[in-house]
């Protein structure tokens, strides 16, 4: 199929209040930054036994889902399904907006941005975290080459080896990145190898969910229509990566509760967590998974753009709500300093640990998002990135 792009040139009001929108939110975001430097983490609701806040929520789940925006070109170039290559440059531009947005949060959250340089080029081999500074600029790199092999001619004869450079190097991407948890063996929510085939399997919806909503406000954009046929592909494909998705967190859940040392911290989050459980069962299982599963499935809710567009913005706050579950209930459960002994101290030993976000991570967080949309909304602008002249039924 010879596909066709071509750059968003939309103009009006509309695009002035969208961008002053944008504006703002990035303002907000820088301003947190500030008063999070200036004053410290102090103004935060973060405290010694929680150290990976709200933000950490946003940037993860942005990461995770960079991984599997890319989806739909894998589809394409990897598995040779010719209908989805005019939607490919769309996928890997959305990738790299996502993945840069995550990691702009990382970088303002964890202090003294300033020497990143130091943490790109002294590497302790033995961290994962070493491994995954890596991993991120090797996935800028080989998604940029990805996207000039697929719009520039001169290209095309290497579109199929770097599709699958791609393909390979998002696996890596997203299997260092839950590893980062599967590796921590001082928190018992963590420690576990099945995190990393989770967050594959999470990576997929996510991605899923966040590209069917740029593809239907881009199409629309370009006076483009998607056929009903590609959508229902699109649909019954983001539903498969639900299910994917539940089913690791059920096998995650499982498995610990089969190890008797996991008793408590699954008590903690399937029953005795506060909020952290209202978030597991409320937002994570009903709303971010079962919810869009009905909506994307019956037949009266099934053909529309509504019931789509409602269903992949389910699955995001659902996916959020997962990282929010994983991240700051993992931290919030107290540590076994000595597993199988009793110890007591005045250092909130056997203590569930509070955490009450601020404004402040708020925004810093919702920034991130909005460094994500200003770089899609740029590229569009100005690059050929937008599917045109897409194929009827």
């Amino acid at each position: 199929m010879q596909a066709a792009f071509r750059q968003i040139a939309t103009s009006g009001r509309s695009l002035g209040a969208f961008i002053a929108v944008l504006g703002v939110l990035l303002a907000g975001g820088a301003w947190a930054f500030y008063q999070m430097e200036h004053f410290g983490h102090i103004v935060t609701g973060m405290n010694n036994q929680i150290v990976w806040g709200l933000p950490h929520v946003f940037a993860v789940f942005l990461i995770v889902a960079a991984s599997g925006a890319l989806n739909i070109a894998s589809i394409g170039s990897v598995f040779g399904k010719s209908e989805y290559k005019p939607f490919a440059p769309l996928s890997g531009l959305l990738a790299l907006a996502l993945l840069l947005g995550g990691l702009t949060i990382l970088l303002l959250d964890l202090g003294r941005p300033d020497r990143l340089v130091v943490a790109m080029t002294h590497f302790n081999f033995k961290s994962i975290f070493a491994w995954n500074m890596f991993l991120y600029t090797g996935f800028i790199a080989i998604v940029a080459a990805y996207l000039w092999t697929s719009l520039v001619r001169e290209g095309a004869r290497w579109n199929q080896a770097a599709g699958f450079l791609a393909f390979g190097w998002r696996i890596l991407l997203t299997t260092g990145t839950g590893s980062i948890f599967g590796f921590l063996v001082a928190r018992e929510a963590f420690d576990s190898a099945i995190y990393a085939p989770l967050f594959i399997a999470l990576s997929l919806a996510y991605g899923m969910a966040i590209f069917l909503i740029v593809l239907v406000v881009v199409v629309r954009a370009t006076g483009e229509t998607v056929s009903a046929a590609m959508m229902s592909r699109l649909r019954r494909l983001l539903v498969v990566f639900i299910v994917a998705g539940l089913w690791f967190v059920a096998a995650l859940h499982l498995t610990n509760l089969y190890m008797t040392r996991h008793h408590g911290i699954e008590r903690f989050i399937l029953l005795d967590g506060g909020v952290i459980t209202v978030i597991f069962w409320l937002g994570q299982v009903a709303l971010g998974s079962l919810l869009p599963i009905a909506l994307l499935t019956l037949p009266r809710a099934r053909d529309s753009t509504r019931a789509t567009m409602l269903a992949a913005g389910l699955v995001i706050l659902g996916g959020l709500a997962q990282m929010y579950v994983t991240i700051i209930g993992g931290q919030a459960y107290p540590q076994a300093l000595f597993p199988g002994y009793a110890e007591t101290s005045s250092f909130f030993d056997g203590v569930v640990h509070q955490y009450q976000p601020s404004a402040y991570e708020l925004l810093l967080g919702v920034g991130g998002i909005a460094v994500a949309v200003a770089i899609l909304t740029a590229g569009l602008r100005l690059f050929r990135f937008a599917p045109y002249r897409l194929p009827a039924d």
